[in-house]
């Protein structure tokens, strides 16, 4: 029997349960499971989002969850490249893709070199762009106090 080797790429930007989730089900759904860091890089180039935690470190927290066998970082935009270097069986995605145009013209890209597309439900209560949506109304309703501020630089 073929070993199954799964690719799930993602952000993995301000890591949530939808992340954990689609790795969890990646996991289920093959033999060996690698995933994709976004680089920063490849972040500000293609969704024109600042990341708030480095690739480095975000590759450290994808790397310790128990679902992962191995870690790429991803530093080109085309998915076929990507499968070029890892020769993956499958490649996982959140079904907010299905039925896009986006994701038919990933699923005609990998069947041509015989990799599956498979779907898992996206966790739609929760996202990186909520996360970070939530963040700047917490930051702009609570502005920082200077005095508590230099006092907190004082006593650290």
């Amino acid at each position: 029997m073929a070993v199954r080797i799964g690719y799930a790429a993602g952000a993995f930007d301000l890591f949530h349960v939808g992340h954990l989730n689609i790795l969890r089900h990646a996991k289920e759904n093959c033999d060996f499971l690698i995933a994709g860091v976004v680089s920063d890089e490849m972040l500000r180039l293609t969704k024109h989002v600042e990341p708030v935690i480095p690739t480095v470190e975000r590759v450290e927290i994808v790397r310790s969850i128990s679902y992962v066998d191995d870690v790429h970082i991803e530093d080109v935009p085309d998915k076929l490249e990507t499968w070029r270097q890892l020769h993956f069986t499958h490649f996982f995605k959140g079904d907010d893709w299905r039925g896009t145009e986006k994701g038919a013209r990933l699923e005609r890209e990998f069947a041509a070199v015989g990799v599956e597309v498979v779907y898992f439900p996206y966790t739609v209560h929760t996202s990186s762009s909520a996360l970070r949506h939530a963040l700047e109304a917490m930051a702009a309703s609570h502005p920082r106090d200077e005095a508590l501020t230099e006092g907190l630089i004082a006593n650290g």
